[in-house]
């Protein structure tokens, strides 16, 4: 056996991960306390297959959450618009679409024991926020009487909140992508009418819009 094949893991370890992981990601999003015992029946394996991929129930978290803060990140990447009203709801709606379909998990990633981690992966996010808002100020389209970071952390916990309201109570997808803009620009100084003129105005930030396009 080469060095090369000794060191690839074999295939249907592979798998059993993906599974394990791709197990987690429902259940977890359906009962945040579901036991390692119900994410490996749900994969179709034992417990004790379990240990040959995660050591415990918070390093199989720990994985789900490093890897949706880093699509999450990647997903912002390509988020530019040269009117920053447009680009920061482009951030929201970008964001919105990565995080609607796992809400419960995405709170539990914000607010549970691994918010620290979560943060520090959603370092180029904020620095997109606060971009935003710092030329969004600069060309008098957003309120000024509060600086920058302040707006951004406020910016940052009114879309989780839209997050925590859609995942305890029903809220359609496009509707919570409609509302998580139309309150972050309310944030930044826009009143609903005029937030969702810009809405309605900027065709990117329409719910059917590819995820992948970019604003530019």
């Amino acid at each position: 056996m080469s060095t090369e094949n000794a060191r690839a893991p074999r295939r249907d370890a592979t798998e059993n991960r993906a599974a394990l992981l791709d197990a987690a990601r429902l259940l977890l999003n359906r009962d945040p306390s579901a036991s390692l015992e119900a994410i490996a029946a749900a994969a179709g394996l034992s417990r004790r297959s379990v240990y040959g991929h995660f050591a415990n129930r918070d390093d199989l978290l720990l994985e789900l959450v490093t890897s949706g803060t880093a699509r999450v990140a990647s997903a912002l990447e390509g988020v530019a618009h040269p009117d920053p009203t447009v680009r920061l709801a482009l951030i929201a709606s970008r964001l919105w679409r990565e995080v609607e379909s796992v809400r419960v998990m995405a709170v539990v990633a914000i607010r549970g024991p691994l918010a620290s981690h979560t943060t520090a992966a959603l370092a180029p996010v904020r620095t997109a926020v606060r971009e935003a808002i710092d030329d969004g100020q600069g060309t008098g389209a957003m309120r000024q009487d509060l600086p920058v970071e302040r707006l951004a952390r406020l910016v940052e916990e009114t879309a989780l909140v839209v997050l925590e309201e859609s995942a305890e109570h029903p809220l359609g997808a496009r509707d919570g992508h409609n509302l998580v803009m139309l309150m972050t620009l309310g944030v930044v100084g826009y009143g609903w009418r005029d937030a969702q003129s810009v809405i309605d105005g900027a065709p990117e930030l329409s719910w059917s819009a590819p995820q992948e396009e970019d604003a530019s």
